[in-house]
């Protein structure tokens, strides 16, 4: 097995609880509507399905209904002016990349998150000047499941898709990962449907807190 060289993360769910914005901005849209205050787990459980998927919990609104788009411009609105607000590392996350950056190792950030809102949360958390790269939907004509960003990051990086570690809190980050050729990581901290399980998607393996992930690493690095 080829040497690790870098571990590459999704965001939302895997590096950053940014479920605290998504949440505080839905209330203040439904109070803005005339709506009373709602419980902040239907928010939770659906943030990995984007602003549609948090829109249609936060209304009870089908996207096939009139008042479906205006609702979502106004959540993506909202969003840009907020987007970094409560959105911060997972507990364990900052040691965790301290201990990778110690290690020699190179780690990168690969979303499905528009740039728009990406780039100023990573700057905002001190983030983009440490991270090796940051791979966006503006980037790629497919995302994931689909291998291509994953593909593209490893031509930035100059590193074979077996030296990269791809950590995910999605079906889709470990499907990319997996059709990409590198290892993978499934976690189980992030915003995971009730009815869904990490130890399902195929991942190498699965882990329940970044602190196992910091051993995994070591255990890598060291051959073990």
């Amino acid at each position: 097995m080829m040497r690790l060289r870098a571990v590459l993360f999704d965001m939302d769910g895997t590096l950053l609880d940014s479920a605290p914005d998504f949440i505080a901005i839905s209330q203040a849209m439904r109070q803005a509507h005339g709506l009373p205050a709602m419980d902040p787990q239907r928010i939770a459980d659906v943030v990995s399905g984007g602003a549609r998927a948090m829109v249609a919990a936060a209304f009870d609104c089908p996207v096939e209904s009139s008042e479906f788009e205006a609702l979502r411009l106004e959540f993506l609105e909202r969003y840009q002016q907020h987007c970094a607000v409560l959105t911060r590392p997972y507990d364990g996350i900052a040691e965790l990349l301290t201990d990778i950056e110690k290690s020699k190792l190179i780690w990168g950030v690969v979303t499905n998150k528009p740039l728009r809102f990406a780039e100023p949360i990573m700057q905002q958390l001190g983030l983009a000047g440490r991270s090796a790269l940051l791979i966006c939907p503006d980037h790629v004509t497919h995302t994931k499941p689909d291998p291509e960003p994953m593909l593209l990051a490893c031509s930035k990086l100059g590193l074979q898709p077996a030296e990269i570690l791809f950590v995910g809190d999605d079906l889709r980050d470990i499907e990319s990962g997996r059709a990409a050729g590198t290892r993978t990581a499934a976690v189980s901290w992030g915003y995971i449907h009730p009815e869904d399980n990490p130890a399902h998607w195929g991942a190498d393996v699965v882990v329940d807190h970044p602190d196992e992930l910091r051993r995994i690493l070591d255990n890598a690095l060291c051959g073990c």
